[in-house]
C-alpha cells in the first residue's frame, strides 16, 4: 500500500467547522488500520501518503492510533497522476485472474472496464461472488493504493457479445483506434501503433472464436500480436497496456 485511499465517511463531521481550508480529520478502522499498525508500524507523529476518492493526495499526520482506531490530520495539496488513454474490453476470466487483472491494469491508469461474454468463457464466472460491487471494488482500492492514484476505474458488465458488438461498441471506439488482441491472428506489433487514445480488446486465454474476431474486425478493430507466445489473461493485459500507453 502506497498510498492510503480517504473516502467522504472516513471525515469526522465535528471537526470539519473548526478545520483550517486545507486540513482535516480522518478516522480509519479495519484493514487500513491494521496496514498501518503491521506493516506501516507508525507512531503518532508521523506522516503517511493519503488520496481523497476521487480528490487529490497529501500527507496525514497521525494525531492518535490505538487497537481502535487511527486518526490523521490531513492535508491535499498533490493532483493524482493523469489516467492512460485506453478503455479496456476484457472477455470475462476465472475470476481469480479477473481480480489480478483489475489490479494491474488500474494501477497502470485504465479507468474504463467492460467486462464481455465470447463463447469461450465459461458461464459459471458470470456466477462468481466476486463480481458483486463490493468485491470490485476492492480489487479496484488495491490497483490505486499500488500507483497513489484516486480516481476509481469504471466496470460495465456486458454479458451479451453480438449486441454489444453491434449496438455499443461502435459508438464507444469513435475518436479512438481501436485494437484488439487475438494470438491466431497476423497483426501488428503493438510498439507500432500510434500514440493517442485507444480501445483495447482482449479475448479469453483460448482466443475469440472465428465468429468474434470477424466481428470485431467488421467494426474497425486492427488486430495486434506480441509474437507466438500464449500468455495467461494476467500476464498479456499489463504487457499491452506497457506497450499501447508509452
Amino acid at each position: 500500500m502506497n498510498l492510503i485511499l480517504l473516502f467522504e465517511d472516513d471525515l469526522v463531521a465535528s471537526d470539519l467547522k473548526d478545520s483550517p481550508a486545507d486540513s482535516f480529520l480522518v478516522e480509519l478502522k479495519g484493514r487500513r488500520l491494521e496496514h498501518v499498525k503491521k506493516v506501516v508500524r507508525s507512531k503518532v507523529g508521523d506522516e503517511l501518503t493519503v488520496g481523497l476518492e476521487g480528490g487529490n493526495i497529501g500527507k496525514g499526520k497521525v494525531t492518535h492510533l490505538d487497537d481502535e482506531c487511527l486518526r490523521m490530520r490531513v492535508v491535499l495539496d498533490q493532483e493524482p497522476p493523469p489516467p492512460a488513454d485506453i478503455a479496456l474490453v476484457l472477455a470475462l476470466p476465472r475470476p481469480n485472474v479477473l481480480n489480478r487483472t483489475l489490479i494491474a491494469a488500474t494501477s497502470m491508469g485504465v479507468k474504463t472496464f467492460y467486462l464481455i461474454n465470447t463463447m469461450r468463457v465459461e458461464k459459471s464466472f458470470w456466477l462468481s461472488p466476486k463480481l458483486s460491487e463490493g468485491k470490485i471494488k476492492d480489487q479496484l482500492i488495491l490497483g490505486l493504493e499500488q500507483a497513489k492514484d484516486t480516481v476509481m476505474p469504471k466496470v460495465f458488465f456486458k454479458k451479451g457479445f453480438k449486441p454489444f458488438v453491434e449496438d455499443e461498441l461502435p459508438k464507444l471506439i469513435e475518436g479512438t483506434q481501436a485494437i484488439v488482441a487475438h494470438p491466431y491472428v497476423d497483426g501488428e506489433s503493438p510498439d507500432e501503433i500510434a500514440k493517442g487514445t485507444k480501445t483495447l480488446v482482449v479475448g479469453p486465454e483460448g482466443g475469440f472464436i472465428d465468429y468474434e474476431i470477424e466481428k470485431l474486425k467488421s467494426i474497425g478493430f486492427k488486430p495486434v500480436s506480441v509474437g507466438e507466445r500464449i500468455l495467461r489473461v494476467e500476464t498479456i493485459v499489463p504487457v499491452l497496456l506497457s506497450k499501447l500507453t508509452s
